[in-house]
């Protein structure tokens, strides 16, 4: 069985290296999965759009659940390499679940478990990278966002790869792929991630964020949860909005995702260094103004040059939102960086619960593109906490 290797002392370009590759396979895995379940739930499994809604949400709260009680064991643990060792093996598992299963219970209750625990491995390597940036001395914002970059990166080809492999040679092999990404990238973890000791901390201050911040961490938390609330319902329903309502090829919805993705990189590149100039806070309010106007040209324009343009807003919407969000969290949280980046996470996976029962309902009884008027309201909503979430760093 593979184990850990001992505490070695490895050079920084190769670390470097191995988390830039752990973030890319893991951001592979997860383009593969996410913009076509929708899909794979309408056409493999053949249930209601209600049903692909409840989907999400169950996928959701086990997610959630499961990866927070990681979380705070991680933050004790003297190394995290195992726990995502544990991850990556777990969530292989659950990508074979989804390969050779077409039961809906069977992959609700033993599928989604899984890869609840094995998506653990993405925010568990931002905590390791965030460790070592702090103990080496990094540039732990542009560190960051780097490696958030990678997830982009492999958003770029991920979607659309994805969405050719299950159109062309079926869903079986999609997940496979999957599965092997995640086993790559448990391997490197154990070989190249270095072991970083946990600083000394007082034990009733470990796993409990300081008290004159907890306010701005459930107020930002709210915001971030609002913001994912959108993309959830967004990337829940375009395909099957794109496919219905606007009668285009379902290769267009993976392609959306894959120039969305794309931009995001200069995007994200450039919120990081501008970072040392305007506060997370304005960075942030920007992205939320962006996201305004991507769902109001969705309203708007239904050619596929002018989905294709419009992501340039979706990029700075989301890109803004997952680099820099993270790292206020860890901010704002200082000395937990393995519960503040799951916090993170879990403001995201926490989202699929509301976006996929209110996508659901909303194509079943209405339009797929109902979803888009109520992301105006949850963006209102999230600029209303941000206003009251202090401004650190």
């Amino acid at each position: 069985m593979l184990t850990p290797t001992t505490h070695i002392e490895k050079p920084a370009n190769l670390v470097a290296f191995a988390f830039l590759l752990i973030a890319f396979l893991t951001g592979i895995a997860s383009s593969f999965q996410l913009p076509t379940l929708s899909l794979f739930l309408s056409q493999e499994i053949q249930v209601s759009p209600a049903m692909v809604g409840y989907f999400y949400a169950i996928n959701a709260i086990i997610g959630i659940g499961l990866s927070q009680i990681l979380a705070k064991y991680s933050d004790k643990m003297d190394d995290r390499r195992k726990v995502m060792l544990f991850c990556c093996t777990l969530a292989i598992g659950g990508c074979l679940v989804f390969a050779f299963s077409r039961d809906y219970l069977w992959l609700v209750l033993f599928g989604t478990t899984l890869l609840g625990l094995g998506s653990s491995a993405n925010p568990q390597s931002f905590a390791l990278a965030r460790e070592y940036a702090d103990s080496t001395g990094k540039e732990t914002v542009m560190f960051s966002t780097i490696m958030r970059t990678q997830i982009s990166l492999a958003w770029i080809v991920g979607p659309p790869l994805s969405f050719s492999i299950a159109l062309n040679w079926g869903f079986d092999w999609m997940y496979s792929i999957a599965a092997l990404a995640f086993l790559f990238c448990g391997i490197i973890a154990i070989t190249l991630l270095p072991k970083v000791p946990h600083k000394k901390t007082e034990q009733n201050t470990l796993l409990q964020a300081p008290v004159n911040n907890r306010k701005s961490v459930i107020y930002l938390f709210v915001t971030v949860f609002m913001i994912f609330n959108c993309n959830g319902m967004y990337l829940i329903n375009m395909p099957l909005y794109v496919i219905n309502e606007l009668h285009l090829s379902a290769e267009l919805a993976g392609t959306l995702m894959g120039t969305a993705a794309g931009l995001e990189i200069p995007i994200m590149l450039l919120g990081g260094y501008l970072t040392k100039y305007f506060s997370k806070k304005a960075l942030i309010f920007t992205a939320l103004g962006a996201g305004l106007l991507f769902y109001l040209g969705l309203l708007l324009f239904q050619n596929t040059w002018q989905l294709v343009l419009l992501q340039f807003f979706n990029a700075i919407f989301i890109g803004i939102i997952a680099t820099l969000g993270m790292v206020y969290f860890q901010d704002l949280m200082p000395r937990q960086a393995g519960a503040a980046t799951t916090l993170f996470s879990n403001a995201a996976k926490l989202s699929w619960v509301v976006a996929g029962p209110i996508a659901g309902w909303l194509a079943q009884f209405w339009h797929y593109s109902t979803v888009f008027y109520v992301s105006f309201l949850m963006i209102a909503i999230g600029a209303v906490c941000l206003i009251k979430v202090k401004t650190v760093g």
